[in-house]
């Protein structure tokens, strides 16, 4: 009788922890990128922290932001960049420039993490074996409207000196075209943005032999680089030999660039939900690492890294508890 009664209690509390926990919308980009396994994977760490996460994912992220800014939607992935175009009503912000500027004042950061891996994809028997061979041909450098372009144009220019339109034909699609285009030869270097490891490069190089461009280290060093870096919000990153084991030259160590992306949420977001929101990421971080072998490459060591937008200040009031150094312009 008392087991029943233990039983029937601990039912009851669970359904009025569940009955008094606050929805948060946030969106992100496709399934299978960092900008959709990210909120995928936390979702049931911030269940625990008292917030249910209603995922919506194949957005077009430039125009959450937006939805965030004008407080019509409580989270998004966003892309670094894209929020200084906003702020700038520059790029894809350009046709509504005021109205870009004036939300962009109200949109906060709680926190950033390593996007997708630019994978720079050649046929193996096509010939490009270097990023001088890109002279005159076609590049993928993501779709029509977003933050990609840039990313991709300046990443092939740090790589290569090649400029986009005079030295290449830099190709838009949708990303849910993109694979299939390239194999069906719509263009000679893909620059696929997904986790490293990702399942769909594998497939790719099985069906036919592949490459991926590495970038050679000393690019790095570089004022130019260092300048697209911070424009961009990008961060390099290794791929350890063998992670594709099916690729030309999978025994090779494969420098490239990463993407940034923060999670924003509206400045009139409670102080109290921005803290705990973001106290529950950066504590259910290792789980998520260890659960999901394509988060592996997130690091913890700068968690501001990629940050452009303003700290919220409940995300401020943790990161102060954890005796992170906060830039100013964050503040």
């Amino acid at each position: 009788m008392r087991l029943n009664h233990c039983l029937a209690g601990t039912v009851l509390s669970l359904a009025a922890a569940f009955a008094t926990a606050q929805t948060l919308t946030i969106e992100g980009g496709g399934a299978a990128s960092t900008t959709g396994l990210v909120p995928q994977s936390f979702a049931p760490y911030a269940a625990k922290a008292g917030y249910n996460l209603q995922v919506v994912l194949n957005q077009v992220l430039t125009k959450s932001i937006m939805k965030v800014g004008a407080g019509k939607l409580d989270l998004s992935v966003a892309p670094p960049p894209a929020y200084l175009l906003m702020e700038r009503g520059a790029g894809p912000y350009a046709s509504q420039a005021d109205t870009a500027k004036a939300l962009a004042k109200n949109v906060r950061a709680l926190f950033a993490f390593q996007g997708s891996t630019m994978h720079p994809v050649v046929w193996a028997d096509s010939g490009i074996t270097q990023w001088s061979d890109l002279k005159d041909k076609r590049i993928f450098v993501g779709p029509p409207a977003g933050a990609a372009n840039s990313q991709s144009t300046g990443m092939v220019e740090s790589a290569s000196n090649l400029k986009a339109d005079a030295d290449y034909e830099p190709v838009k699609l949708p990303w849910g075209q993109a694979t299939q285009s390239f194999q069906d030869g719509q263009y000679d270097l893909y620059i696929a943005f997904f986790p490293i490891g990702s399942q769909t490069i594998t497939e790719m190089s099985l069906q036919r032999k592949i490459r991926i461009l590495s970038i050679a280290p000393e690019v790095f060093d570089t004022p130019a680089f260092k300048a697209y870096e911070k424009r961009a919000g990008v961060s390099t990153v290794a791929i350890p030999p063998n992670t594709y084991s099916s690729i030309e030259n999978a025994d090779q160590t494969i420098h490239a660039v990463a993407t940034a992306m923060m999670v924003i949420a509206n400045a009139s977001m409670p102080d109290e939900t921005a803290y705990a929101v973001t106290k529950a990421y950066w504590e259910a971080l290792p789980q998520m690492k260890a659960s999901n072998a394509l988060l592996k490459s997130q690091d913890d060591s700068k968690p501001l890294a990629g940050v452009t937008a303003k700290l919220h200040p409940g995300a401020v009031r943790y990161y102060q508890e954890r005796g992170i150094t906060i830039p100013p312009e964050l503040l």
